[in-house]
């Protein structure tokens, strides 16, 4: 399979309609730049820009009881916003589906981003999630396949780590 670097955002789109997805909750990133554009131009997706990234674990509970699937796109320096709201859907066992842009990894330019950067798999697994891992783009569709089928067919949460090396290099601007 020949994937391109720029394929990727695109399939992952075409899992996540294969998946029913609904509803994608999201705080602007421009690593999802191209899946948020995609989702918000698509009609049968509602596209719900969010406050803070724990508002998107609400978001997936209400799609959830109202017999959707939801999906929750944000950084990683966002995911520390969440550990509270994990408890949410720990206790009333609905899936959580969360694709997480890296930061603090290969080429950060943003000593900020490095401390969440370098816990956000230990973080997850504390949290009862599981964490797909991907660095190819090759992998990035297989993978979602993956997350998917655990996080709806189990109601577990799971998150799609999406390495930085994938993103590309963020350079600073001015």
């Amino acid at each position: 399979m020949n994937v391109q670097i720029t394929d990727w955002p695109d399939r992952l789109f075409a899992t996540l309609k294969r998946a029913g997805i609904r509803q994608v909750g999201y705080v602007p990133d421009a690593g999802h730049a191209r899946l948020i554009d995609r989702c918000r131009a698509d009609p049968d997706i509602r596209d719900v820009v969010l406050t803070t990234e724990e508002e998107g674990v609400a978001l997936a509970a209400g799609a959830w009881l109202g017999g959707e699937r939801a999906a929750l796109l944000m950084q990683s320096s966002g995911l520390g916003n969440c550990v509270n709201m994990f408890s949410l859907a720990r206790s009333c066992r609905f899936p959580l589906l969360m694709l997480i842009t890296m930061r603090g990894e290969w080429e950060e330019f943003n000593p900020w981003q490095v401390p969440m950067g370098s816990i956000v798999d230990p973080v997850l697994k504390l949290c009862e999630a599981e964490v797909y891992r991907v660095t190819k783009p090759e992998d990035v569709e297989s993978t979602a396949e993956r997350a998917v089928q655990h996080v709806f067919g189990d109601e577990r949460i799971g998150a799609i780590i999406l390495s930085q090396h994938l993103i590309g290099k963020k350079v600073w601007t001015k």
